[in-house]
């Protein structure tokens, strides 16, 4: 779950890679994953689709016991909102997910008036932020 990530997890990203452009999704979900390398584009293995990954530096270290390295992989399931608008997650999102556009290396986004699909708070209209029309 996304507000079960530790900051300290997320020291030693340098990258974000998205393998779709984010700017029509309100959320993805965001889990720490145990890969074999740093860098490369992990296996997928999850119901849904690989949306994007962390890099990590070379400072990072695998795990003495495994010889993985903990990093970020963001997603969305079959029955995300990006499919299914009217669906499950037409108000709300899953516990795991934030807004992509608050995300950057080390930095573990959050849930925004986008992200759990309501209308644009008092503040945002004040400060001229629209949310795209769906």
């Amino acid at each position: 779950m996304s507000a079960l990530i530790d900051p300290e997890d997320l020291t030693y990203e340098v990258d974000l890679v998205w393998l779709e452009d984010i700017a029509d999704l309100d959320y993805v979900r965001q889990s720490l994953d145990r890969l074999s390398g740093r860098r490369r584009k992990p296996a997928y293995h999850r119901d849904g689709r690989l949306v994007g990954y962390a890099i990590l530096g070379p400072e990072a270290k695998a795990s003495r016991a495994s010889g993985t390295y903990l990093r970020r992989v963001f997603w969305l399931a079959p029955h995300d909102r990006d499919q299914q608008p009217d669906g499950l997650y037409e108000i709300g999102a899953p516990s795991e997910a934030v807004d992509p556009r608050t995300l950057q290396p080390g930095v573990k986004g959050y849930k925004t008036e986008r992200s759990e699909g309501g209308p644009p708070s008092d503040a945002m209209r004040e400060m001229g932020i629209t949310l795209p029309k769906r």
